[in-house]
């Protein structure tokens, strides 16, 4: 009886014990099942120039603005344009009050009329001591007297026709013309102001050629003598026009410390305006296009340098990346890794490949 009952309870004990294992069991497996998706934070890949590119703001000018003056001093009578006005070769922008200047070209002729009297006169004379001389009726020196003032006659002639053409063109001068296409930008006399000749009446910019005026700072000048460079205006930010440097001041502004750039636009039309406001942009000619991530995504233990990805399932992958450079919070990497893909950024060494991941926009404990 007694072993009967030991037998007994060493057999509920056993069936005890086997029942608490398969418990034990399912409850391990039942957690496995359920267990939750680890978050994680991502950034995502995004290739991009290795120097960025720098932009400044500009002024559209024209590369040839020319101050035109009268050649002759003068009142002025009248002012025939107004800034902003656009003008044609040979058009008349002023004029002169041409009364003085219509009386000395009448002086001119009238000295001309004479000279040409006085001149007949000796010709005459000279022709005859010529002819008497051959008789032998004057002598050398009376022959020689009457050449000289031929001789002077016909300079006093040629000095006369000067004059005539000086006094004529001083009378052309009292209008004054424009030279070139272009468009005024300053009137800098009026109606009635006697003017000095040579000074500075209206200001003229020529059509032929655009650019972008812009201060560039002391430590991108090497790149703007050899990267390259786009405008954009700022009233039609869609378009970009290529722009090549063509003057660069040899010195810095003593207030700013910027270096005035001046941009030659070739392909400009209609459309950029003198006095427009314009982005220009600087890059380098060739760059390696590079990824920054946080140092904290790189995972390296013995191995390459490599990235965890997530996949769209929640899936984790390790991948090794070519590194370019370590800065002080990012790692530069060249290739590995696709455009737009998700690289976990926290946590990565205690990261377990074969469980699933949940990405979050942040980490809250």
């Amino acid at each position: 009886m007694f072993v009967l009952e030991s037998y007994n309870r060493l057999l509920a004990g056993a069936l005890l014990a086997f029942l608490a294992i398969a418990l034990a069991g399912c409850n391990e497996l039942a957690a496995e099942k359920t267990a939750p998706s680890r978050p994680v934070l991502v950034a995502t890949v995004h290739y991009e120039a290795e120097t960025p590119e720098r932009s400044f703001v500009g002024t559209i000018r024209p590369r040839i603005e020319t101050d035109m003056g009268f050649r002759v001093p003068g009142k002025v009578a009248k002012r025939l344009v107004e800034v902003g006005q656009a003008v044609d070769v040979g058009q008349p922008l002023a004029t002169l009050d041409e009364v003085d200047l219509k009386l000395q070209a009448e002086q001119a002729e009238a000295e001309f009329r004479a000279a040409t009297g006085v001149l007949a006169q000796a010709a005459a004379a000279e022709q005859r001591a010529t002819d008497l001389r051959a008789k032998g009726w004057v002598t050398d020196a009376q022959l020689d007297q009457s050449k000289a003032t031929a001789d002077e006659a016909r300079a006093r002639l040629t000095r006369a026709e000067r004059s005539v053409e000086l006094t004529k063109n001083s009378l052309s001068y009292a209008t004054l013309v424009a030279d070139t296409r272009g468009v005024v930008t300053a009137t800098l006399i009026d109606a009635g102001q006697v003017v000095a000749s040579g000074q500075t009446a209206i200001r003229v910019a020529r059509f032929a050629e655009k650019e972008a005026v812009v201060a560039i700072p002391e430590t991108l000048v090497g790149r703007a003598k050899e990267g390259a460079a786009t405008v954009t205006l700022w009233s039609e930010p869609g378009k970009k026009y290529e722009a090549k440097l063509r003057e660069i001041a040899p010195a810095a502004d003593p207030a700013t410390r910027t270096y005035l750039a001046k941009f030659s636009l070739p392909g400009a039309d209609d459309s950029v305006s003198l006095g427009m406001t314009a982005t220009l942009t600087l890059s380098d000619p060739v760059t390696e296009r590079v990824a920054r991530l946080p140092l904290s995504a790189l995972y390296s233990q013995g191995g390459d340098p490599s990235l965890y990805i997530v996949d769209d399932k929640g899936e984790v992958a390790l991948k090794p990346v070519a590194v370019k450079s370590y800065e002080s919070n990012d790692v530069v990497i060249s290739g590995g890794v696709d455009e737009g893909a998700k690289v976990v950024v926290l946590g990565v060494q205690k990261l377990d490949p074969a469980q699933k991941v949940a990405v979050v926009s942040s980490l809250s404990f």
